[in-house]
């Protein structure tokens, strides 16, 4: 039986027949044309809905899809983690905003394209496009949705959350509803949704987010990453080319003012940028699991090269002195907010490669080196808690989960980044500072903390950098560690 809907007259963009395509960089013009088209589609049906009747009409464009077909199992190199399928069949994976993802579009595709001495078609897929995504930050568009004189979901495809999911991410088994099996981590409705959280949250547009990203929780990192950025744009050897803060604001001279937002967003990000993409961004991402996790939900789908926590920390031996690092090696996640996308009992290891850059960047900021390291920095386990007064609970137990765990330090954030990453397949790390020791009568007071803020963070920035240029000299494939891969994972990265 027919339904109202089923009845009305759907338009649609003119059909575009399959096309074959023997290199990333076709690929990459084929998915343009085919976006652009459904987007300007879209858009002008809109423009033309707020002043002609939409009565019995309902407008539908969809996203353009990546083709694979794998007709043997291969031999790709085993030291790479991405750009294979691991077994014979259709792989897909639909695509949205083709330009804010050029470099990558390309590089996956040509991967595949040589690991499997196949082409890959680039076609239309079934899944609409929606029209609250394609508006971007057009103010006149934006303006006009409040002057509808219809429900805009009648008439056009809006957000569906049947189609916004972490279930290739998660691992459970996810398969197309075509039944191709998924090509990348995301599809394109998730990646349009965490698009947009991004410009909300960090009130800062996904394209201006650089390739390695910082992530803290104090605005004064904020102001000394500025600081930094300053000094970076006065020297013309120094590889960077403008800073981009909150309210999309952006510099491209050091003396410039920087009109910060007369409301700061939730968590506000700005970004030391380079031509290619491979710059600092640093994200202030607040206090709470909660946070680090909404902020990295969103950041991942941007498939950054390596995330790292700097923060500060509860230090929990007594031989450790405020202002000490702490190199998170474990983490006891007992943040909780992740614990039905990935399970507490999944470890979460470190990675060699981020520890090393990090345990480098400690040895030249502090000038201190092997055995005389320790001194200002121990490794070991850290442990990430949902309850700030933490410290009230001594007697429920969680000392002596603290004990046994052989914790060195405890925050809110760095194991839920870590998670994240280890989820998402991002390079992770966390370096923190001890701020307070609670367990040792040693707690957080107004002007203590003050005098720690004014002498640290100068330092444990300039280590976070230092770590991100280093990271940045590595090729892609050592930063992507084979660990952070499953069974059967997306050729994607």
């Amino acid at each position: 039986m027919d339904t109202p809907l089923d009845k009305r007259k759907l338009i649609t963009p003119k059909d575009r027949e399959e096309v074959l395509c023997n290199s990333g960089e076709e690929a990459y013009e084929e998915l343009i044309i085919r976006y652009d088209n459904a987007v300007s589609f879209l858009r002008e049906h809109f423009a033309q809905a707020t002043s002609n009747s939409v009565k019995g009409k309902r407008y539908r464009a969809c996203y353009p899809e990546i083709i694979l077909i794998s007709h043997t199992f291969g031999a790709p190199d085993s030291r790479l983690s991405y750009g294979h399928v691991s077994a014979p069949g259709i792989y897909s994976t639909t695509v949205s905003k083709p330009r804010l993802f050029k470099k990558y579009l390309i590089e996956q595709i040509n991967l595949l394209i040589e690991n499997h001495n196949v082409p890959v078609f680039i076609g239309t897929s079934s899944t609409p496009i929606a029209i609250n995504f394609t508006l971007d930050h057009d103010e006149d568009i934006l303006t006009n949705c409040t002057q509808l004189d219809f429900t805009l979901r009648d008439v056009f495809d809006t957000p569906d959350l049947n189609l916004i999911h972490d279930d290739i991410v998660n691992g459970t088994g996810f398969n197309n509803e075509d039944g191709s099996h998924p090509l990348a981590l995301f599809t394109a409705p998730r990646v349009d949704y965490s698009l947009a959280r991004i410009q909300h949250y960090t009130a800062t547009r996904a394209e201006h987010f650089q390739k390695f990203v910082l992530i803290t929780n104090y605005q004064l990192y904020v102001d000394k990453f500025e600081e930094f950025a300053r000094k970076m744009l006065a020297d013309p050897n120094s590889g960077y080319n403008s800073f981009v803060t909150a309210g999309n604001h952006c510099i491209q001279r050091h003396q410039e003012k920087i009109n910060w937002p007369g409301r700061m967003p939730q968590m506000p990000a700005c970004h030391l940028t380079r031509a290619n993409g491979d710059g600092i961004s640093l994200i202030n991402i607040g206090v709470g699991p909660s946070n680090a996790k909404t902020a990295t939900d969103h950041v991942a789908v941007l498939r950054p090269s390596a995330w790292i926590m700097l923060g500060h920390c509860a230090g929990l031996r007594n031989s450790q002195s405020l202002g000490d690092y702490v190199l998170a090696h474990a983490y006891l996640r007992e943040d909780q907010v992740l614990d039905e996308d990935l399970p507490a009992w999944v470890p979460v290891p470190a990675l060699a490669e981020i520890q090393i850059a990090i345990e480098n960047a400690v040895a030249v900021i502090t000038e201190q080196k092997g055995f005389e390291l320790k001194k200002v920095m121990r490794t070991g386990t850290v442990v990430s808690v949902d309850n700030r007064n933490w410290e009230l609970g001594l007697n429920s137990g969680i000392a002596k989960r603290l004990s046994q765990s052989r914790a060195i330090g405890l925050d809110m954030e760095s194991a839920t980044v870590a998670a994240n990453g280890f989820r998402f397949r991002v390079p992770y790390g966390a370096l923190l500072c001890v701020s307070d020791k609670p367990l040792h009568g040693v707690l957080k007071l107004p002007r203590m903390a003050n005098d720690f803020f004014d002498t640290q963070i100068n330092n444990h920035l300039a280590i976070g950098i230092l770590a991100m240029a280093s990271l940045r000299e590595k090729p892609l494939e050592f930063l992507h560690s084979r660990k952070l891969r499953s069974f059967e994972e997306t050729a994607f990265l």
